[in-house]
């Protein structure tokens, strides 16, 4: 059974499908940052197997029994004035059948002033789209191997244009309970448009992301190392800002080498007091970093905290995430055990 899912995984990775480079695919909420506790870690975290019911959202091999009757409520005051949220729930039917997961992303662009061709007012206008999401993960065998799925039915509405598509969600992780170590791979959005907004068919945002984690012997701190966008190489592209002039005139790109390409893919974060009441979160997404920095000005682009709190059956989380010097990010978090 792992053999075969392993050569499933394999296959998928070798289906032909572009980079997830903003403006190159439709639907590119879907791998927005889906809560507090993942933007603090730098935005794509794989391997957290807990409480969290948010997580199966972005992994769906991590959910799991401790999920059962957990509810999740995300919003994001994103840049732009843009609004999204995501809300999850999970259910145990019994402990053989494992845990079946449900969730909704959402985000609303808010209102345009639209003009024809001849810059006549033709009035205002919204844009705004949802993914509902249906997830299930099993253990395979008696192995520290878990693999998952989310079954994606997605809707967007864009002035007067529609469309609606499907997606499918993989997910597998290892869990080594010895070291308190998890590995884990995702590779999301593959799916297809089933309407488009004006007969053109565009790709979905697909990605594959690997991340590994590990809470430290002795320390209540959980490392986190996530490469994101595997599906795509090389990733960075040359700052224009970062040219060089000689006095002749002529003009240098920037030089990015196969470390600088590696870097770019890479997000790290650290949990502290993981399992406890109250958590520090911290995180840096070095492509983030890098594609928002300033030249010659210090702006933190690619920084992020956060905190949880838990109040008897209630968690509040919290999250500040560096963009620009102009624009930030602030998530926020309400988690509720309905047990």
């Amino acid at each position: 059974m792992l053999k075969k899912i392993i050569a499933f995984f394999c296959f998928s990775l070798s289906v032909p499908a572009m980079a997830q480079v903003g403006g190159e695919t439709t639907y590119q909420f879907l791998n927005l940052i889906s809560s507090p506790r993942q933007a603090a870690l730098g935005g794509k975290v794989l391997t957290n197997v807990d409480y969290d019911v948010t997580q199966g959202l972005f992994n769906p091999a991590t959910i799991n029994v401790e999920m059962d009757n957990q509810l999740a409520v995300n919003y994001t005051s994103y840049l732009g004035d843009i609004g999204y949220g995501t809300a999850s729930y999970a259910y145990t039917v019994d402990r053989r059948t494992q845990t079946f997961h449900a969730g909704v992303t959402y985000i609303n662009y808010g209102s345009f002033d639209g003009y024809d061709e001849s810059g006549n007012s033709t009035g205002t206008f919204t844009g705004n789209e949802a993914a509902l999401s249906m997830g299930y993960a099993l253990q395979i065998g008696y192995s520290d191997f878990y693999f998952g799925t989310n079954v994606k039915l997605i809707t967007s509405k864009l002035e007067q244009y529609n469309s609606l598509g499907v997606a499918v969600d993989l997910g597998l992780l290892y869990i080594n309970e010895a070291l308190d170590f998890n590995a884990a791979i995702a590779i999301r959005n593959i799916g297809t448009q089933i309407t488009t907004y004006a007969g053109l068919n565009e790709r979905l945002p697909f990605e594959v992301d690997f991340g590994m984690s590990q809470r430290l012997e002795n320390v209540p701190i959980r490392w986190h190392v996530t490469f994101e966008n595997l599906q795509n190489w090389p990733i960075a592209r040359p700052n224009p800002a970062q040219s060089v002039s000689d006095l002749g005139g002529n003009q240098t790109n920037e030089k990015i080498g196969f470390l600088g390409q590696i870097i770019r893919h890479t997000i790290i974060g650290a949990e502290i007091f993981p399992e406890g009441g109250f958590n520090i979160r911290l995180g840096y997404n070095f492509r983030r970093g890098e594609e928002l920095r300033i030249v010659d000005q210090r702006n933190f682009s690619g920084l992020s905290a956060g905190i949880s709190i838990k109040m008897n059956k209630m968690r509040f989380s919290y999250t500040h995430a560096k963009y620009t010097s102009a624009a930030n990010s602030n998530f926020f978090g309400l988690q509720i055990d309905l047990r």
